[in-house]
């Protein structure tokens, strides 16, 4: 009887101020590999799950309780899922599977029903004596996706697909010259016209920094591309970090990211990038330098000689309407330990991994790539042996403000807070829920924005899901 209770309790929604939260019961992940939200349909939240041999999609309630479950045919020979990417009214799937010893390319399209409506071949490969390890991008509004893969760590093969058209845009292979892959690639990026872009660091090992820049490669289906762009780094900057995006409001490619002068293991400031495709020279580039009191307060301590700030990386951008963009930052490490045993048996010795994953810097920037406010955001994340997967935060994007929610301490028993950061630079921060005695481990990295107001959270601990819902009022 007890047990029923809680089964009961555990998947009714509870008001917390001004958020429903709704908890699923245990999902056991058996043989799982993988599992994905892909997204509500008709009141129905679908999880597409993966066991190699086996697809499962199942649906949920809107109390998350278990509506359906459908099991997928995919190609019997070696399928492979890539990429699920959802739409208004409908999913795609793009795998890979072998056929008479060739690798292809599919792409299927699912209802909400998971009923398989279409199915289009992208590409035949041929046959390979090595499997490819294929990687998806997907643009801003989810109508386009292209797939790619590297050669011997130096061809590029690109395959740009319409989603909702359900027809491949353009199918090219290229190598760049004088490329180190393992140096010198960052970023692929795609717009809403399924034009990819590419991304590389040029020089950024090197004793002479000051040669230090960016190379672009734009490829499309013209016949022309890849076009090549050149954005060099001022005399005596570098690229620290950096993330790239594609506005497709101002049609722009934007930049943000962090910056070393003398020591590389420090970042001195931010700087902004913005470049219009198709005019090699018209690009602007913007550095703002980190003063002492920003170092003072981000380290925690006074700084009489300010070298920059150590153990940060760039872990999102997003763009503003008007140009502009809006830079996320933050302060993690990893500490590598052993634990020494009795040498006289030769026990061998454990090596232990301390993840920290600690406050977040928030810096908005005008399209002129002037600063219009920066802020600091503090926490404190630690955990150990465990690839920080409960660390770090999740981005919730409204049009009014951004959410970033996180686990306040990586333990059973914690609170899961946010800071709710507006426009204008001003933040609060709040506690959600606690999850004292509901058994959960959220992956907030991990997690799913299904609308304006709505994100499931994947909770996994000891080979068992669960599903959190969090909607705003």
């Amino acid at each position: 009887m007890k047990r029923l209770i809680f089964a009961l309790l555990i998947t009714t929604p509870w008001l917390l101020s001004a958020q429903n939260i709704t908890i699923s019961e245990d999902i056991p992940l058996r043989n799982d590999i993988a599992y994905e939200v892909i997204g509500n349909f008709k009141d129905r939240l679908l999880l597409f799950r993966d066991r190699t041999t086996e697809f499962e999609v199942q649906a949920f309630d809107k109390n998350l309780r278990e509506s359906w479950s459908k099991n997928l045919n995919l190609e019997k020979r070696s399928p492979k899922v890539i990429g699920i990417i959802p739409s208004e009214s409908d999913f795609t799937i793009i795998y890979r599977h072998r056929a008479k010893n060739h690798l292809v390319l599919r792409a299927n399209r699912y209802d909400p029903a998971a009923n398989l409506r279409d199915t289009v071949m992208l590409k035949d490969l041929g046959f390979l004596f090595y499997t490819p390890n294929f990687e998806l991008v997907l643009s801003e509004d989810k109508s386009k996706v292209l797939i790619y893969h590297i050669e011997n760590q130096q061809t590029f093969n690109m395959i740009s697909y319409d989603i909702v058209n359900m027809k491949v845009l353009w199918d090219k292979s290229f190598s760049p010259d004088d490329m180190n892959f393992w140096e010198e690639f960052h970023q692929v990026i795609l717009s809403n016209e399924g034009t990819a872009f590419m991304v590389l660091e040029k020089n950024r090992f090197r004793i002479r920094r000051d040669h230090n820049y960016h190379e672009i490669f734009e490829i499309s289906a013209d016949p022309g591309t890849p076009l090549r762009y050149a954005i060099p780094m001022g005399e005596e900057q570098f690229t620290y970090d950096v993330k790239f995006d594609y506005d497709n409001i101002n049609k722009q490619l934007v930049g943000a990211g962090l910056y070393s002068e003398k020591n590389v293991e420090r970042a001195t400031g931010f700087f902004y990038i913005s470049m219009t495709p198709g005019n090699a020279g018209n690009f602007l580039l913007a550095f703002d330098i980190f003063n002492d009191e920003f170092v003072t307060n981000l380290m925690g301590k006074n700084i009489e000689n300010n070298k920059g700030v150590h153990d940060i990386s760039v872990q999102s951008i997003i763009l503003r309407r008007d140009g502009g963009a809006v830079l996320i930052c933050e302060r993690n490490r990893e500490l590598s330990r052993s634990l020494g045993t009795n040498r006289t048996i030769d026990l061998g010795v454990r090596q232990i991994v301390d993840h920290y994953y600690d406050d977040l810097v928030v810096i908005s920037i005008h399209p002129d790539g002037k600063t219009h406010w920066k802020t600091i955001l503090h926490k404190k994340q630690y955990s150990q042996d465990d690839n920080g997967i409960y660390s770090s935060y999740f981005l919730f994007k409204t049009p009014a403000s951004i959410r970033l929610l996180f686990n306040d301490e990586i333990r059973y028993e914690n609170t899961v807070s946010e800071y709710i950061v507006s426009g204008s630079g001003d933040f609060d921060r709040k506690s959600l829920m606690s999850t004292e005695n509901l058994d959960l481990r959220l992956r907030f990295r991990d997690a799913t924005q299904l609308n304006a107001n709505e994100v499931v959270i994947p909770s996994e601990r000891r080979s068992r899901l669960r599903l959190v819902k969090l909607q705003y009022q």
